[in-house]
């Protein structure tokens, strides 16, 4: 049975959709822990981040990359967190997290945003891959 990102991918699900390549796809987390939270997937359904091939682990590392580089230009922040959880979703993710405090990183305090407010952050990153 196909993930939830997987769906996403297919574009059976909608999604604020950042960027994406024929072996990658990056979109804003639905429930974001910051403005701009984006996770990064590779088009494979693999549950471990581990499990990946070594060039397409290394291709999901370059690719998050440039995602995070157009969210630095979208989002105000010190820097973008890098975090690979993998409990929620069976489907290797990153998620990548404007952040300009440690405390900004809390899977625990997770936002509410309006759809208009989601597109505009999409749109401001897009503009920057």
């Amino acid at each position: 049975m196909a993930t939830i990102f997987t769906k996403i991918i297919k574009g059976e699900i909608p999604c604020y959709k950042i960027a994406e390549d024929e072996n990658y796809f990056a979109f804003l987390d639905i429930n974001p822990v910051q403005k701009g939270h984006t996770l990064v997937v590779p088009k494979i359904e693999d549950d471990y981040i581990f499990h990946l091939d070594d060039q397409t682990l290394a291709g999901l590392m370059l690719f998050s990359k440039k995602v995070a580089k157009a969210i630095e230009k979208a989002v105000p922040c010190k820097r973008i967190s890098v975090a690979v959880v993998g409990l929620e979703v069976p489907h290797t993710h990153v998620h990548l997290i404007p952040i300009s405090q440690e405390k900004d990183l809390n899977f625990a305090q997770k936002q509410q945003l309006d759809p208009s407010e989601m597109e505009k952050i999409a749109e401001n990153i897009r503009a920057n891959f």
